[in-house]
C-alpha cells in the first residue's frame, strides 16, 4: 500500500516537473502561431533558423533579429526562463535595458504563462548557433535606450490577455491569436512620427509599413470582399481568389506561419477579425 501510495507520488512530481519545463512540442507550433522563424533568420540561402541576422528596415534605421538558439555566448544560452518571460512580458534585457519596440513585445507582453513557458522550452531544444548578433544601424537619436522609458509610458501596456466576458471562446480565441501571439497589429496598424501605433486605426492597415511596404486593412472594410473559405484559403497557400499571389513579406507570413495553423485556430482568427468595426482603408 505504502509503495503504491509513493508510486503515486513520484508520477505526480515527475508530471509537475514536466509541465513546469514546459512542452517544446507545443511551444514549436505557438512560435510558428507568432512567427518567429521570419524575424530571427537571415534572408539568404541556407540561413540557420532561429540564428538571427533578418534586417528590419524602419524610418528610426535597420533593425538586426538576434540570435533565438541557445548558444550560451551568440543566443539565449546564458538566460533564464525569468529572463525570457521578462523580455516577452516588460520588454526588458536581462542587464535591465529597454528593448526597442521593433521587438514586438507591445503584443508579446499579452502571452499567457503557460504560452510563454512552451515556446522557452521549445527555443531551449534548438541546435545551438554561433552566429554573432548584429547591432542595429539607428538614426540619431533614437538608438539611445534609456528614451524608450517615455516611450513605453505613451505606447506600452504590460499585462497578459484576459478573455472578454461575452465574447465566446472561439472569438476570444481568435482576438488572443491577433492580438498577442500573432502580433497582427504591429505591422497592419498606422505609426505616429515617435513610432506609436495610432489606436484609432488599429488593423486599418497602412501605406508606411515594414520596410516602407504597404500592409493592407484587416477590418471588414477590406476583409468583406472575401468569403471566409476564400479567406482560409489565402492564410493557408497565399494564392488569392483571382489567381495572383500573395508576395513579399506576407507570403512569408503564409509559409512560415498561417499555413501551419489547425483549422480552429484559422477560423478563430478569420471569425475574430470579421466581429471587428470596419475601418477606413488607410490613406498614408
Amino acid at each position: 500500500m505504502l509503495r503504491a501510495f509513493g508510486a503515486l507520488l513520484l508520477a505526480a512530481a515527475l508530471l509537475g516537473s514536466a509541465q513546469a519545463q514546459g512542452n517544446a512540442k507545443r511551444g514549436e507550433y505557438l512560435s510558428q502561431a507568432g512567427g518567429c522563424l521570419g524575424c530571427h533568420t537571415e534572408k539568404k540561402e541556407g540561413a540557420v533558423p532561429y540564428a538571427g541576422g533578418r534586417a528590419l528596415h524602419t524610418p528610426f534605421g535597420t533593425f538586426y533579429g538576434p540570435n533565438l538558439t541557445p548558444h550560451p555566448d551568440a543566443g539565449l544560452g546564458k538566460w533564464s526562463e525569468a529572463d525570457f518571460v521578462r523580455a516577452m512580458r516588460e520588454g526588458l534585457r536581462p542587464d535591465g535595458a529597454h528593448y526597442f519596440p521593433a521587438f514586438p513585445y507591445p503584443s508579446f507582453t499579452r502571452v499567457t504563462d503557460a504560452d510563454l513557458r512552451d515556446l522557452w522550452a521549445y527555443l531551449r531544444a534548438l541546435p545551438p548557433n554561433a552566429r554573432p548578433n548584429q547591432a542595429h544601424e539607428l538614426r540619431f537619436p533614437f538608438g539611445f535606450r534609456f528614451v524608450l522609458a517615455g516611450w513605453k509610458w505613451l505606447y506600452f501596456s504590460p499585462g497578459a490577455f484576459r478573455d472578454e466576458p461575452g465574447r465566446g471562446a472561439a472569438l476570444n480565441r481568435g482576438a488572443y491569436l491577433v492580438q498577442a501571439l500573432g502580433h497582427c497589429g504591429e505591422c497592419h496598424t498606422p505609426r505616429n512620427f515617435l513610432g506609436g501605433p495610432r489606436r484609432d486605426l488599429q488593423l486599418a492597415g497602412t501605406a508606411k509599413g515594414p520596410d516602407g511596404k504597404s500592409v493592407p486593412n484587416l477590418t471588414p472594410t477590406h476583409l468583406r470582399k472575401w468569403s471566409d473559405a476564400e479567406l482560409r484559403d489565402i492564410l493557408q497557400t497565399g494564392l488569392m481568389p483571382d489567381g495572383d499571389v500573395i508576395a513579399e513579406t506576407m507570403a512569408e507570413v503564409v509559409r512560415n506561419s498561417t499555413e501551419k495553423l489547425n483549422p480552429a485556430d484559422l477560423a478563430a482568427m478569420i471569425a475574430y477579425l470579421r466581429s471587428l468595426a470596419p475601418l477606413p482603408e488607410p490613406k498614408d
